[in-house]
């Protein structure tokens, strides 16, 4: 018997890497300083959790000067869109399920 929570990506379990990806999804591309402030996260948090999805191949990591200031900027990849529409589905089902 398959278990009902086995669809659940492991890798969304975190509050802070779901929070991640839902702004990614709905938007084309999203700095660092605007993800650590609408997540309200440290730099080393955010960075940390960022790694993690990069080294999953579920974002990609845009990195850039502005004038004089450095600005990085986060997309979502086609796998990772892919990989958090299953999540999302599978948490779905587990809220229908009687």
């Amino acid at each position: 018997m398959k278990s009902i929570i086995s669809n659940l990506n492991k890798i969304f379990e975190s509050r802070i890497r779901l929070g991640i990806m839902s702004v990614l999804v709905v938007n084309d591309s999203v700095d660092f300083n605007t993800l650590k402030e609408t997540l309200d996260v440290t730099d080393g948090n955010l960075a940390s959790h960022l790694k993690t999805l990069e080294d999953n191949n579920l974002i990609k990591v845009k990195k850039q000067f502005i004038g004089r200031k450095p600005n990085t900027r986060y997309f979502i990849t086609d796998y990772g869109s892919q990989q958090f529409n299953q999540h999302l589905d599978a948490l779905e089902s587990l809220i229908r399920t009687k």
